[in-house]
């Protein structure tokens, strides 16, 4: 009886979801207007690299498939420079200054920040400062998620994990530990209901020749537990479990925010059922039956899944927006109270 319930509550739920439109600006195109003619270069200044870790800049020509853009970390061409990109850590815990010099005219100051509100201080100080954001979130000017689906020319039969065989049920892979988090409750409910195998400074460390795509492949199902819940905030925890072939549990801002980014049936949240118990019979009833777990899986005919290169990607897709939007010398006044929202 109880698993037929839960076999239609599974049927139930992909009638109710419909068919999903990703409506999210691409993260591919431009993200603004072109103006007349074709653009010049333009000069991007790293002011810092994000948490002091030094990598080496990328030709985003050769990567990206994006001309026009030179990159530099040298603060000697600021005069020159068409933009700044500015890494909020940084410079909210002083671990580096604004420039000191005059702005030059033209000049576009970046807002650049991956962490999500909870997580993210001291925003007050710089309303009025930056001319554009760039963010994970859909809203930004200069838009680009942790990860995003890649439609296929052609749908393919035999799409990559569309029929896994996979010794092991379900996986997390968790770093940033606390007992006061939302995720860490709901996972201390989920685990009296089904095993769970837990993996880095909280569990079993990965072992030194994986990764955390590596290790997931032999699982099923991966909680993508988010530490905060925030518009947008759909982290690598999401991805790494699209490329590794596991169906992801999600955690985080509600369904309708995920299916921005998803169609419907390519996850399960946790607010579809009532209650962690019934969300591991689920899971254990998915093992079971091949062909419901298929729902699951048929989105990847027609999608590839692309993680974003940090922080290469993020350069050049500034650059890119820099390029072709160089009239733009608006202030965002509303910095926090956007961010926040």
């Amino acid at each position: 009886m109880l698993t037929s319930c839960l076999a239609a509550l599974g049927c139930a739920l992909f009638l109710l979801l419909g068919v999903c439109l990703l409506n999210l600006p691409d993260p591919r195109l431009q993200p603004f207007p072109l103006t007349e003619g074709e653009p010049r270069d333009v000069t991007l200044l790293l002011w810092t690299h994000p948490f002091g870790h030094y990598r080496r800049l990328p030709d985003c020509e050769a990567r990206f498939g994006i001309r026009g853009c030179v990159l530099t970390d040298d603060r000697r061409m600021y005069p020159g420079a068409d933009a700044i990109i500015m890494h909020h850590r940084e410079i909210t815990t002083n671990a580096t200054a604004l420039p000191s010099d005059p702005r030059p005219r033209g000049q576009k100051w970046i807002w650049m920040n991956f962490e999500s509100p909870s997580h993210t201080r001291g925003l007050r100080r710089f309303e009025g400062v930056f001319n554009l954001t760039m963010t994970y979130r859909a809203d930004s000017d200069i838009f680009l998620p942790y990860g995003y689906l890649v439609p296929r020319l052609r749908p393919h039969a035999n799409a990559p994990y569309t029929r896994p065989r996979r010794s092991h049920l379900l996986a997390w892979v968790i770093s940033n530990w606390s007992e006061s988090q939302a995720r860490v409750a709901y996972y201390r409910r989920l685990v009296n209901y089904v095993g769970v195998d837990v993996f880095g400074r909280a569990g079993v460390p990965l072992p030194e020749d994986s990764t955390v795509v590596r290790t997931v492949r032999r699982y099923l199902f991966y909680l993508a537990l988010e530490n905060s819940q925030h518009t947008d905030y759909i982290t690598e925890k999401l991805w790494n479990s699209l490329l590794a072939g596991a169906v992801p549990v999600v955690f985080g801002p509600p369904r309708e925010n995920y299916e921005r980014f998803l169609p419907p049936e390519a996850f399960i949240h946790v607010d579809d059922f009532p209650s962690p118990r019934l969300l591991a019979q689920y899971l254990l009833l998915l093992r079971r039956s091949p062909a419901l777990l298929q729902r699951h899986l048929a989105w990847r005919r027609s999608y590839n899944v692309h993680l974003t290169a940090f922080w290469a990607e993020h350069y050049c897709t500034a650059c890119r927006a820099v390029r072709n939007h160089r009239l733009r010398t608006d202030t965002i006044t509303n910095l926090q109270r956007w961010f926040e929202s």
